[in-house]
């Protein structure tokens, strides 16, 4: 056996990203990893590469235990891990960023021989029977090329174990078919890969094992050949209903926000849809699947190259996010503090700043804006003692998002845009967040929510829209969708 974890068990605060979880890896075997966003995938690679250490558990290497690894340790043990997004230093040669750390030396003190690098680099890539030249500049590959080059670099290194993260998430079908050769290549030269995908079609063409987690347990180990599609599927998503939150009806009005042909070449395509007013229009999607990207774009964060945004039926210009402020559009923002917190400001400052950016004058009236913002505290029942002195990042996770939400109320705007709203809220906060986007759509207001929660997606959606490789490729009316469903379109099953 190449590789044991047993029993591991990692908490982040009060949650459990992985509970007493199991896993082995035998020679020549590709041992996938499935489940939903944070399913508890990534934490046990992280456990295997030495990025993170266990609460509890240990680690067997070619049968040596270990209580944890540091990065550098488990590359000297043949840990090798190839991430999604390729980690290369885009201005040096293919042959540079092989030995990049470990440089061959000339006769003379600190001089690289280039020549000897190329020789073993070309040496390493015929042996993959590889379409790489060892003295092309990285940038100018292909991002095919690029996963192939972490591969011939993890076999310089003598890489017994190789795990892929998403490894074909920006490839297209040929791209795909080449490394599929590679892994089998890989495979029959008692290679160990781990190999974590969304795209269940890939796993069942080139894994022998699957491991399926949920909510950071395992759901079982099976040989691929005795399990299907349907079962994986099944195991993925099952959750108690409790999870589901129970959302009070809202007529939907008539459309008020249109978006034609919105794109960013390379990032996002040609994705329209429309919202209602009184409408929660809801965009699931796999890690990866241009959702974030999407808003991005319609917040003006990003600068789009296509399409246009119309909302009461006029075209509105947005450019910036103070473009869209203006147009009445607001972002809920999935990462709070680095892109929607003054981290070291007062919570009265953080809650006030768009409306007074829009609405006052060069000279503030502060009376008035500590009454306002007190009277959406309560409103949003923000737990703060002292807001005019007390900084927003003394709150908690849930309290910092009620007041970012509040920030926005005061704007009045016609489009909010939620992105992962209850990301790192407890359960009582996730209800008051989701009784808030109720009196949004009440109030006539049309909002649009990203999330990986299936759960949430479902329950508080009217329709969901579908991304998938940065297109929008199915909107979905809520009657009988499933957690099974969904994610099947999600995967493009």
């Amino acid at each position: 056996m190449l590789a044991s974890i047993r029993n591991a068990t990692k908490i982040y605060g009060t949650h459990k990203a992985l509970t007493n979880v199991s896993f082995e890896l035998a020679e020549g075997e590709v041992h996938c990893l499935v489940g939903e966003n944070g399913a508890g995938k990534s934490t046990l690679t992280k456990i295997l590469s030495g990025a993170i250490t266990p609460e509890s558990g240990t680690i067997l290497l070619n049968g040596t235990e270990h209580k944890g690894l540091t990065p550098r340790r488990a590359i000297e043990l043949g840990v090798s891990t190839i991430y999604q997004e390729a980690e290369l230093i885009e201005s040096l040669t293919v042959a540079d960023n092989i030995f990049l750390g470990d440089e061959r030396r000339a006769a003379f003190p600190l001089v690289v021989d280039t020549r000897a690098q190329n020789e073993r680099a070309r040496e390493l890539i015929r042996s993959l029977h590889l379409n790489l030249r060892e003295d092309t500049i990285v940038e100018n590959l292909s991002s095919a090329q690029k996963q192939m080059l972490q591969i011939v670099k993890a076999l310089y290194r003598d890489a017994r174990i190789i795990i892929m993260d998403e490894p074909t998430s920006s490839l297209g079908l040929e791209e795909t078919n080449s490394l599929m050769d590679l892994i089998r290549d890989l495979k029959a030269k008692g290679i160990g890969i781990i190999y974590v995908s969304h795209y269940l079609e890939e796993i069942f063409a080139i894994g022998d094992t699957i491991t399926i987690l949920k909510d950071g347990e395992s759901m079982g180990t099976f040989p691929i050949g005795q399990t299907d599609m349907e079962t994986v599927i099944r195991m993925m998503v099952g959750r108690d209903a409790s999870l589901f939150y129970t959302k009070e009806e809202v007529k939907p009005g008539p459309v008020q926000v249109e978006l034609h042909h919105l794109g960013r070449h390379g990032v996002v395509e040609d994705v329209s849809f429309d919202v209602r007013a009184g409408e929660i229009f809801g965009i699931g999607g796999l890690v990866g699947s241009g959702r974030s990207e999407l808003v991005n774009l319609i917040f003006g964060a990003d600068r789009r190259d296509a399409g246009e945004i119309r909302i009461g039926g006029r075209p509105v210009r947005v450019r910036s996010p103070y473009d869209a402020v203006a147009a009445g559009i607001c972002l809920i923002t999935e990462d709070r503090k680095k892109l929607a917190m003054f981290s070291p400001r007062s919570v009265v400052e953080n809650i006030a700043i768009v409306h007074n950016e829009r609405y006052e004058p060069p000279v503030l009236n502060l009376a008035k804006e500590r009454r306002r913002v007190k009277e959406m505290v309560q409103r949003l029942s923000i737990a703060v003692t002292d807001q005019d002195n007390q900084t927003i990042a003394e709150l908690s996770g849930g309290n910092q998002q009620k007041a970012i939400i509040g920030r926005w109320l005061l704007s009045d705007a016609t489009l909010y845009i939620f992105d992962e709203p209850t990301k790192g809220v407890d359960v009582g906060a996730r209800a008051e967040i989701f009784r808030l986007m109720v009196e949004l759509a009440k109030a006539g207001k049309s909002i649009i929510m990203v999330s990986s929660d299936m759960p949430e997606l479902i329950s508080m959606s009217d329709r969901i829209g579908v991304m998938r490789g940065g297109r929008l490729t199915h909107v979905l009316e809520k009657r009988g969708i499933t957690e099974e469903k969904l994610i099947k379109y999600f995967i493009g099953v």
